[in-house]
């Protein structure tokens, strides 16, 4: 299929990529960026980190620099929202009633945070998907106060490892058995509930939230479900995140847990989905949609050489990290729900490195804390595993 008027929704990470890829491989037409956003496209995990901290000037988090930006030779489209998507005209229409044409479509536009039924028009609750998001939360932990963190999950704790570190006095609270149990297993979240409580942070697991209280607006407190009345400043709601998609109702794209794609990351003829929004038939994993950054960037080249006509397989070793206190923990493969098994160093003190199999006795993930050079090595032989002989569980 020859290509001459591409349209990119989404300019984070994903987007940027696929317009890269693009240009990067030939493609010298039309080119136009859409996002939602105001600002040239940045990198969101420091905003959990480093940008709450404090640690960065806002030019560390541009994902490029301006002249690079300008080298793509794109019409930029900041601060508009897609609104529609018309598959037969070939035609997104955006709030406010403007329409952009295309043959080529990629479809980036990412996750937003879920929310509580409750409390979100309260001062002083908070989510964190943005930098106006992060900032509004910066502001109100600098202030030294008290701050409950619903979610266990790497965003929530990370924040809360920040809060901590800012003076804040700090609860974490979690319906889970630990933090981050469903991605490192009951015996690494343990290690990692262990890290926040040395450092002060109040973790309740296996707790719910029923509601808050309020004083003329602001949040007060964090109402749990045995009754008890966490008293707070502010709250950070990180209970995850759900696909942006409400623009491609009725568009006739399959929409499932995000844009249902092949494994070519094609969506439908001259469309084409990357990022936290599309999901996708892994050859080894079966059916994912993942949020991880670096899958992103890998998924944003892999949709643009779809675009441009290649044929190849999107294979990923799905790759995250997540940085807390003094501690980085990374992880590659998609675990399945069992524990992890010890390797090297110990799971209880001081680093360490671990796997977990599957029934069969197939390598599925490697986790690593504070040992990247480890991690690395086992990577390896977790992508020659999943090459050969695909995980007999294939999904958590």
């Amino acid at each position: 299929m020859s290509l001459s008027n591409v349209v990119v929704v989404g300019a984070s990470a994903a987007g940027l990529t696929a317009a890269e890829t693009l240009r990067r491989e030939g493609y010298a037409g039309r080119l136009t960026m859409v996002d939602a956003e105001p600002h040239p496209p940045y990198d969101r995990p420091p905003l959990s980190k480093q940008w709450l901290r404090g640690d960065w000037e806002r030019e560390r988090l541009a994902l490029r620099p301006a002249d690079a930006l300008a080298g793509l030779d794109a019409e930029w489209r900041l601060g508009a929202r897609a609104e529609r998507l018309d598959l037969t005209a070939r035609r997104v229409r955006l709030v406010g009633g403007d329409a952009l044409e295309f043959d080529g479509l990629v479809v980036a536009t990412g996750v937003r945070p879920r929310r509580l039924p409750f409390g979100a028009d309260l001062d002083g609750v908070h989510v964190l998907r943005t930098v106006e998001d992060a900032d509004a939360l910066r502001a109100d932990l600098l202030s030294g106060g008290r701050v409950v963190v619903v979610g266990a999950g790497f965003l929530g704790s990370e924040a809360a490892a920040v809060a901590r570190e800012l003076g804040c006095e700090v609860s974490v609270v979690d319906p889970l058995s630990a933090p981050m149990v469903r991605q490192l297993g009951a015996r690494i979240g343990a290690r990692v509930a262990r890290l926040h409580r040395e450092r002060g942070v109040d973790v309740r697991c296996e707790t719910g939230v029923s509601g808050f209280s309020d004083r003329e607006g602001r949040v007060t407190g964090v109402v749990l479900s045995d009754g008890e009345v966490l008293a707070t400043d502010a709250v950070l709601v990180a209970i995850g995140a759900e696909p942006v998609v409400d623009w491609l109702r009725d568009s006739g794209l399959a929409l499932d847990d995000g844009v249902v794609c092949d494994e070519y990351c094609r969506a439908a003829p001259g469309v084409v989905a990357a990022g936290d929004v599309a999901s996708w038939p892994h050859p080894a994993l079966g059916r994912v949609r993942l949020e991880h950054r670096m899958n992103a960037t890998e998924q944003g080249m892999a949709a643009a050489r779809t675009l441009l006509g290649q044929r190849e397989p999107f294979a990923p070793v799905p790759y995250f990290w997540s940085d807390q206190f003094d501690v980085r923990i990374q992880m590659y493969g998609r675990p399945i729900g069992a524990d992890f098994t010890v390797v090297e160093g110990d799971a209880d003190d001081g680093p360490f490195a671990a796997v977990q199999h599957d029934e069969a006795g197939r390598l599925t993930a490697v986790a690593a804390w504070n040992m990247p050079r480890q991690a690395r090595t086992l990577r390896q032989q977790l992508v020659e595993q999943l090459r050969d002989h695909p995980p007999l569980v294939r999904t958590p």
